[in-house]
């Protein structure tokens, strides 16, 4: 295995968990963010109100994602294994 094709499989591996990722957490970060200005805005300091939304919102996204993430990285592992003659060799 050459330098160059450990930095693609790397390269491709990494873009593929920062996708994944921020699939997850980018709503999440919308949603705690909405609940955080309505708690300034409001005053209310209730640990609860910022926590169950957030959880709320990251289940849905792996429920609703769940098929795609599935996909992608089943995708990505058949890419790996079908280049093992050609990276090895």
């Amino acid at each position: 295995m050459t330098p160059e094709v450990f930095v693609d499989v790397l390269r491709d591996a990494l873009y593929l968990v920062i996708l994944l990722v921020s699939a997850i957490i980018l709503p999440s970060l919308f949603v705690g963010l909405i609940v955080a200005v309505f708690q300034a805005a409001t005053s209310i300091n209730e640990q609860t109100l910022s926590f169950l939304p957030r959880l709320i919102v990251t289940l849905l996204a792996l429920i609703f994602g769940g098929h795609w993430f599935t996909r992608v990285i089943m995708e990505y592992t058949n890419e790996l294994f079908l280049s093992i003659p050609t990276v090895v060799g």
